[in-house]
């Protein structure tokens, strides 16, 4: 049977331990079990098929949504939407049969690889296992437009418009 001391320190001690986990996030107090965090993040053990390359931080979105690109299980954009309700990339997922490592950089094997690497604003580098960082593609200012390109596929479109009605 425990004495009146005892019952009094325990009561002290869960306090204590209440107070303390009542000012942890839910992932401060997962890594605090003594089995730690069981799942872990994707990409960070290396052994996935996918490279991640992140073009913007996941913490400026409250929902995300995996689109296939191109071929399939090839190439997948995830798409974070914000706050306000616009989306945006948050990062690419290039399979590793369409690109490899060299010197801390990505490099593409194929041609839709080389297409998603080419418009980011700088080169994927290496940050750990399969995870890399890039910065989003350039802003181009609405003084500018529409730019050559939008010029260019305005005219193939008009061009496909015409030979579809006739």
């Amino acid at each position: 049977m425990a004495t009146e001391k005892q019952k009094a320190a325990a009561k002290r001690n869960i306090k204590k331990a209440q107070a303390a986990w009542s000012g942890m996030s839910s992932r401060q107090r997962a890594l605090a079990q003594p089995g730690g965090r069981d799942r872990a993040k994707p990409g960070s053990t290396g052994e996935g098929d996918f490279y991640h390359v992140e073009v913007r931080p996941k913490g400026e979105f409250q929902t995300f949504r995996t689109q296939d690109v191109g071929d399939e299980g090839g190439i997948e954009r995830v798409a974070g939407q914000r706050t306000s309700g616009s989306w945006d990339t948050q990062k690419w997922l290039i399979s590793k049969k369409m690109a490899h490592v060299e010197d801390g950089r990505l490099v593409a094997d194929h041609k839709d690889a080389k297409g998603v690497l080419d418009d980011l604003g700088s080169p994927a580098e290496h940050i750990s296992a399969d995870r890399f960082k890039a910065k989003p593609r350039p802003n181009v200012p609405e003084s500018e437009k529409p730019t050559e390109a939008q010029k260019e596929a305005r005219q193939r479109n008009i061009k496909k418009a015409q030979a579809a009605r006739h």
